[in-house]
């Protein structure tokens, strides 16, 4: 993707989001610079799902803006943007070689041999259907499908939340190891301790309102804490 006149890849401006009498989101402002892994962090019902999909360009603003390098959402940003949703949405009667023509089909910027690649180091069979597959490896297929793009902006909502450790540790590292240096990943999680070691910067949500937005390193530096304890200090019950 070009870059649009140094302008951050994610921009929002007094962003809301009501449903009837719920401010998902109430007037957030945010700033997401390029070349960076951010969590979004948040207890549950706090808006970052809302937040996500607004960025996808699936949820129109109540009221304010948000913007993806410096453009409102439309077709442009949507190829900008890769995202991975909570749920699982491909059909299980599908075969993975579908999958892969689908995609490659649709975005002309998904990379076939890369989503290959990924898929052989799993052993993963592209003539095998998801029905077979462990909810586990589901969630790996969806993934390296998702990071196979050349985007500018991954959005990934949960994409830890419901797999075991072990899952856990290939998932990071396949977002790790396959977004490029002036792309930016946002991860939106509960499980914080988990992803805490590939952050840059967390953006603490809450009640649809912007708490934080802090690098790690400087959490860890003036509050001498973890991001882990942090939050559960600030969102304590």
């Amino acid at each position: 993707m070009e870059e649009m006149n140094g302008a951050p890849v994610l921009e929002c401006r007094r962003l809301s989001k009501i449903y009837g009498a719920v401010r998902a989101l109430d007037e957030v402002d945010l700033c997401v610079q390029r070349g960076r892994i951010v969590g979004l962090l948040g207890p549950n019902g706090s808006g970052k799902t809302t937040l996500i999909k607004t960025a996808a360009g699936l949820l129109t603003p109540s009221a304010g803006e948000l913007r993806i390098n410096g453009q409102r959402p439309g077709v442009a940003s949507k190829l900008a943007v890769s995202y991975l949703p909570e749920r699982t949405y491909l059909n299980d009667w599908m075969k993975v070689a579908d999958i892969l023509a689908m995609f490659r089909d649709f975005y002309s910027n998904f990379d076939t041999a890369k989503a290959a690649e990924m898929l052989a180091r799993l052993s993963i069979n592209p003539g095998d259907r998801l029905k077979t597959m462990s909810k586990g490896t589901k969630e790996k297929v969806q993934l390296i499908l998702v990071m196979s793009r050349q985007a500018d902006l991954y959005l990934l909502d949960e994409p830890i939340g419901g797999v075991d450790p072990a899952a856990r540790d290939f998932i990071l590292g396949t977002i790790i190891g396959n977004y490029r240096e002036d792309a930016t990943v946002l991860i939106s999680t509960h499980l914080i301790s988990d992803v805490e070691r590939v952050l840059d910067e967390v953006i603490f949500l809450g009640y649809g309102k912007v708490g934080m937005t802090a690098a790690v390193d400087d959490i860890r530096e003036n509050q001498g804490k973890s991001v882990d304890e942090l939050f559960r200090e600030v969102y304590k019950c």
